[in-house]
């Protein structure tokens, strides 16, 4: 019997008994497992996620949740062949499963990382300076970043059943979110034992997770303002998702990645001599057939100088011609068959449509062959290269995604004109330029970068480490504007903000302070009897600050100065010339200068709790020093924050240079590290 997949809800696994539908195996048909989600009480899904898994989730600070991604992530590696074993039946091969399954538990690392080292050890994030808000100084405003109160419903597609989970799931989850994941139901069944997998690690909290295996029902008629839909898929599913009245009266975060008709295009410069034409043609070939043409930063359209038209043809022709197909769990170097004969169905029918503007030059939609493998009872399909025949005139090129080993050549004349027809699929994830010229680079960049999320640069300089054109990066923005969906999935931490609400917080600095745990100038602070470098992290408290002696600064040093470093700028040197600049009134002391006799005002000689000097932020030198002015030191511990390990903390101190006047004359961010005791 086939397997019956069942959801996750309400940390339960529910096994549907109702309006059970097959899913057929793309290698040859036979029904692998039967996926429904009747029975299941979606409005206490919500109820749970919000009331149990949220509230578990915020009760931890973004480092302890960044420790739960790394943890999950290396439980899921040790058993990641389960996944390899079920994922054979969608149709990818082992090489283009690594990209859905080693590619999630990646990007699951690489936002653990980013949580621990970018954002703080507590439950919100302050975002840019404090703004001075009045004359004295008494009212500022601070923006900050907080949890959402609601719950993350994440609608993944076909292609990817791992990597879509994952992806979305590690930045909702280092944010403090919640999540309800419905994969699509063609490939349910590895979603399912991806999060059965999750479910026994024990990592996450109750109702931190819950999975639904069939469809959504009334599920968006239960959200609200606090709640988020992250959506992959087409632009039809997603409009109707979009549209739907909930969401517009609470207007809910909606994050869509939809459509695509990325492309590539080949630089003006480029002729069949030059390294980046086979690069070229290679990177098409990949993008065509990795995962049969299902991914949806795959390149459709392939733009080209009109002089380089038929050799380009004949390169791909030659290339394609060396694809095979063949079953994906024995030939990992054959190209598998798409997700099932409905999705094939469809493919064939966006080629229809394309072959009203174009020829079909390479492949045939109808018949395939191949070793081993049952074209008919299985969703095989041989890639198919199309020719715009007017790409200036065409439409349906621009317009119609045949979801799969499918791409059209279209000639340009000029660069503006290739700009022109990128254009025209209004708004891609990415797309690629091939080109060594600094010119063509500069005007196709500056003229497509409002269309595309990404853009990628390839040249005989980068390709050997370049990812390629179809990756998406933890750390990159991932979607892409107009008819891609207006998405930003990754990107870093901006993805984990998309689960969070920007406040601004208008208050005094003392109070802002408290909040935030950084001390700002305005807020109180307390002059300390014991240096603050004899005291360990633990002992310091924000706002502590000392007081240094003063120094003058003489001729003499700024002279020895000059000599000692090799830096004899003439402001330093010569005092015509100083007082000919316009911003110096004679010869001034140098900069660094300044920062070294002030960390010898500071500084603690003897050894101590404070391990090390690792950095300078927001350094800026606000007026001359004249010879003969005196210079002293404010120093105040302004934040505090845990390091990757228990035996140190980081702490930043407000460093303010000022004169014999009383005039800051330069100032900046010390960062340390301090001795931590158990």
């Amino acid at each position: 019997m086939s397997h019956i997949l069942q959801s996750f809800a309400r940390d339960a696994w529910v096994t549907p008994e109702q309006g059970l539908v097959d899913i057929p195996s793309a290698i040859d048909g036979r029904v692998v497992a039967r996926a429904s989600s009747a029975g299941l009480d979606f409005a206490a899904l919500v109820r749970h996620a919000r009331e149990v898994g949220g509230a578990n989730l915020r009760a931890m600070n973004f480092h302890q949740r960044a420790d739960m991604l790394k943890a999950l992530s290396a439980y899921l590696s040790e058993r990641k062949e389960q996944l390899y074993a079920l994922a054979a039946d969608t149709g990818a091969t082992r090489r283009d499963n690594a990209i859905d399954i080693d590619g999630g538990l990646v990007t699951l690392a690489a936002f653990a990382s980013r949580g621990r080292r970018e954002l703080p050890d507590t439950n919100f994030v302050t975002e840019g300076e404090v703004e001075a808000l009045s004359k004295r100084g008494s009212f500022v405003g601070q923006h900050i970043l907080t949890p959402l109160h609601g719950v993350a419903v994440h609608i993944n597609a076909f292609n990817f059943p791992c990597w879509g989970l994952l992806e979305k799931l590690a930045p909702a989850l280092l944010a403090g979110v919640p999540v309800i994941a419905k994969p699509a139901t063609a490939t349910a069944y590895v979603a399912e034992a991806l999060v059965k997998l999750i479910e026994e690690s024990k990592l996450l909290p109750p109702g931190a997770l819950q999975l639904v295996c069939g469809r959504l029902c009334d599920l968006f008629d239960y959200l609200g303002g606090q709640d988020v839909i992250a959506f992959t898929g087409s632009l039809e599913t997603s409009e109707k998702l979009r549209s739907h009245p909930n969401v517009a009266r609470h207007s809910i975060r909606f994050i869509a990645e939809r459509d695509s008709l990325n492309a590539a295009v080949l630089g003006s410069d480029i002729t069949p001599a030059d390294p980046e034409f086979d690069l070229f043609v290679r990177e098409i070939v990949r993008e065509m057939t990795a995962k049969a043409g299902q991914k949806c930063t795959a390149i459709r359209r392939v733009l080209v100088p009109r002089a380089q038209e038929s050799a380009v043809i004949d390169a791909l022709k030659g290339r394609l011609g060396e694809v095979r197909l063949g079953d994906p769990r024995h030939d990992d170097k054959a190209m598998g068959p798409l997700v099932s004969r409905g999705q094939r169905e469809a493919v064939r029918a966006a080629i229809a449509t394309l072959q009203r503007e174009a020829d079909i030059v390479f492949g045939n939609p109808m018949t395939c062959a191949g070793e081993g493998i049952d074209a008919e009872a299985g969703a095989y399909i041989s890639p198919v290269l199309l020719r715009a025949r007017e790409p200036m005139q065409a439409r349906e090129v621009h317009a119609t995604e045949a979801f799969g080993p499918v791409a059209t050549v279209l000639a340009y004349d000029d660069v503006d004109q290739a700009i022109e027809l990128v254009r025209r699929g209004e708004g891609s994830l990415v797309a690629s330029l091939f080109t060594y010229d600094d010119a063509v680079a500069e005007q196709m960049i500056l003229g497509l970068a409002p269309y595309h999320g990404r853009l990628l640069i390839v040249d005989r300089d980068d390709a050997a480490e370049s990812t390629g054109h179809g990756t998406p990066l933890p750390a990159l923005l991932h979607g892409g504007p107009g008819r891609a969906g207006g998405g930003e999935e990754l990107g870093g931490l901006r993805s984990v903000y998309h689960y969070m609400q920007r406040t601004a917080i208008q208050a005094s600095p003392c109070r802002l302070a408290k909040l935030t745990g950084a001390w700002t100038r305005g807020a109180p602070a307390a002059a300390t009897a014991v240096h603050p470098f004899k005291l360990n992290y633990n002992e310091l408290e924000i706002g502590q600050s000392i007081e240094t002696a003063s120094r003058p600064i003489t001729l003499d040093d700024i002279e020895h100065f000059a000599h000692f470093t090799g830096d004899t700028f003439y402001a330093h040197m010569d005092e015509a010339a100083a007082k000919a600049n316009p911003f110096f009134p004679g010869r001034v002391a140098h900069g660094y200068l300044i920062l070294a006799f002030a960390a010898g005002l500071f500084v603690d000689p003897a050894p101590g709790p404070l391990l090390a000097n690792y950095g300078l932020d927001n350094l800026r030198f606000l007026k001359p020093v004249s010879p003969d002015d005196t210079i002293k030191v404010k120093l105040t511990v302004k934040q505090k924050s845990a390091a990757r390990r228990p035996e140190y903390g980081e702490v930043r101190w407000d460093v303010e240079v000022v004169n014999q006047n009383n005039e800051p004359v330069a100032r900046y961010d010390l960062l340390t590290m301090s001795a931590r005791p158990a």
